[in-house]
């Protein structure tokens, strides 16, 4: 998924969650039961939702992972011969970026793709962001990834893309390690993080939950402590 979309998925995300205190807070001040009672229905429907994302994800998990691979070949496959798919190559570069990796098994995945060959023997053109700047301690080389411009550095050529590539020598000069076991890694070394952010969040909603269900209640019993003085 590009990174513009996930850009504004938490953009909208982080609306919502201002909307939805706002709502609780609202009903709390002004003793609304209406709007305590619509408060805790939506924090029911979140906690539910996440709890069913969670279990379709630990058991749909192979699925997924073969869904994520085929996308991203195709990507691969694909790369910079569809401008409507300028978003998911960039996003893609970005992970290979962070994560230091290259391809999904291997940079014998960029190797194969027909749309980067070139003329040059024993050379093939892959992302700038599989270029390893470890093999010539050039720091700067990363500094320049992002530059559409034509610009030449060692070994390394810069076409002047929108998505840059660099013409490497073959099985040197980039990240020897694919992305699905980088991403593998990440995920195990982030495992405890990940799952106590996630119990942090239910618990909250659990508690926020309680907290709107115990105001309604004393909002009844205030309501019926006035009817009997009427």
């Amino acid at each position: 998924m590009p990174l513009q979309v996930w850009s504004k998925a938490l953009a909208i995300s982080g609306i919502l969650t201002m909307g939805l205190a706002l709502l609780g807070c609202v009903g709390a001040l002004k003793e609304l039961r209406c709007l305590l009672g619509l408060y805790f229905g939506i924090l029911l429907l979140l906690f539910v939702t996440q709890i069913t994302l969670g279990i379709l994800i630990s058991t749909q998990r192979i699925r997924l992972e073969r869904k994520v691979k085929d996308i991203v070949q195709e990507t691969i496959q694909n790369y910079g011969t569809d401008p409507e798919r300028t978003a998911a190559e960039e996003s893609w570069d970005y992970v290979q970026f962070q994560l230091r990796c290259c391809g999904w098994n291997s940079p014998q995945d960029w190797f194969r793709v027909l749309s980067l060959s070139t003329n040059v023997s024993g050379a093939y053109s892959v992302p700038c962001s599989c270029y390893n700047t470890s093999v010539t301690n050039n720091s700067t080389t990363f500094d320049l990834i992002t530059l559409s411009q034509f610009s030449l550095v060692g070994s390394l050529v810069w076409l002047g893309h929108g998505t840059d590539l660099c013409t490497v020598p073959a099985n040197s000069h980039t990240y020897r390690e694919g992305c699905g076991r980088s991403l593998q890694k990440w995920l195990h070394n982030n495992l405890i993080s990940i799952v106590g952010i996630c119990l942090g969040v239910g618990l909250l909603e659990l508690s926020f939950m309680t907290l709107s269900i115990f105001l309604c209640r004393n909002l009844d019993h205030v309501y019926d402590r006035l009817a009997r003085y009427r």
